[in-house]
């Protein structure tokens, strides 16, 4: 199955390119599954048998975590001398709406359908919403690892040899769950059937955020589906005023074109003098349908080995876009924590990398290279 996560600048137009990608193909014989909070009204209740609409709902979402939890631990807060909330005085909290998203984005995956289309929200939070689920795996890790879960018979003896009480089961089966979840989720994301469609409106800001987008995802390892240049105004105008705006226009285009490095994968959707009323507008604005097969391979990340050359393993990680000057590298245990302008990432090592040190690092055309030498107290010596 393969599934088009369909994001953009805000006010760019994605809810409607993520609609009308969906439609088209549906229209085409496939089974779609799309996956939205607004495009309803633009699809008029018209996609066919092939298309079904998943809205994600956070409110009751929300709800139904919440009111689980709270049964879970029950006992402990009647210890507490808690009230518990009942469901109709709950309302959802600041980040409700992301857990809900990734919800429908890991039920999507389960669907049955050829093709799910994601509408995410803006691109800068739609890049923080896809690395959510591996940076909230780290933390339960680092919080609640397995070996103090498979230490319980000890508990109560490691409670008093402490002082303080240990966590209770309810919390590490909790803590499962919740890591199952989170791992169904970013399986669908690190899903080489998974792909990102940006769309732009060609204006001064573009190519800026095609930059950022093309960095962003080549951290956490996506692919760049293509991107979508949309609302163009028409070329033919006799108005000047007009003819002016189009001038401008397409000049962003063309270096729309040039930085976008897809080989002629951007869409150009035309204008059409109005909101999009429905689906016959909709199948005005579909972008070209593709083959399974993305056309922009995510950026390489491969170890090279050159110790008989210069005594050391090169990690090379590809991050197009990158500048030396927003690039930080940090060796923490088996980790390394790549922090490249706004994004931070904590990449785990390579097994053959976690027995050496590092030793320098260089960014060369977008490709870092990161070198490390064999510790001799680990590395296994040869007969």
């Amino acid at each position: 199955m393969r599934i088009i996560l369909v994001t953009g600048s805000g006010g760019a137009g994605r809810t409607t390119v993520a609609a009308a990608t969906a439609l088209a193909e549906a229209r085409a014989g496939r089974r779609v599954l799309l996956v939205t909070e607004d495009a309803d009204p633009l699809l008029g209740g018209d996609g066919g048998e092939g298309l079904r609409v998943l809205r994600p709902e956070p409110a009751g979402d929300f709800r139904r975590e919440f009111l689980a939890l709270q049964a879970r631990s029950s006992a402990a807060l009647d210890l507490l001398g808690a009230a518990p909330f009942e469901d109709a005085e709950l309302t959802e909290l600041p980040g409700s709406r992301q857990f809900a998203l990734l919800r429908a984005l890991r039920d999507a995956a389960e669907g049955g359908h050829d093709l799910a289309v994601v509408d995410l929200p803006p691109l800068a939070e739609a890049l923080a919403l896809l690395a959510l689920p591996e940076q909230l795996r780290r933390y339960l890790r680092r919080l609640l690892p397995r070996e103090r879960q498979a230490a319980r018979a000890l508990r109560p003896m490691l409670a008093q040899l402490a002082g303080v009480p240990m966590p209770a089961q309810w919390l590490y089966e909790t803590t499962g769950r919740w890591e199952e979840e989170l791992a169904a989720v970013q399986t669908v994301v690190d899903a080489p059937t998974t792909s990102v469609r940006l769309v732009l409106e060609p204006g001064p800001a573009a190519v800026r955020a095609l930059r950022t987008a093309r960095l962003g995802l080549a951290l956490q390892r996506l692919a760049l589906d293509s991107v979508v240049a949309n609302r163009l105004l028409p070329a033919d105008s006799e108005d000047p005023w007009l003819a002016g705006l189009t001038t401008q226009q397409h000049r962003h285009l063309a270096e729309l074109r040039t930085a976008s490095g897809l080989a002629g994968a951007v869409d150009e959707l035309p204008h059409l003098g109005r909101d999009p009323r429905g689906p016959e507008d909709l199948v005005l604005l579909a972008p070209a349908r593709r083959p399974a097969a993305v056309p922009d391979p995510v950026p390489a990340w491969s170890v090279e080995d050159r110790r008989e050359e210069d005594g050391v393993l090169v990690w090379h990680i590809g991050l197009p876009g990158a500048v030396k000057e927003d690039l930080s590298l940090v060796r923490r245990g088996d980790e390394l924590l790549l922090t490249v302008g706004a994004f931070r990432r904590n990449v785990p090592l390579p097994a053959a990398l976690r027995r050496c040190t590092v030793t320098g690092a260089g960014l060369v055309e977008g490709d870092l290279r990161v070198r490390f030498t064999p510790d001799p107290g680990l590395w296994p010596r040869t007969p």
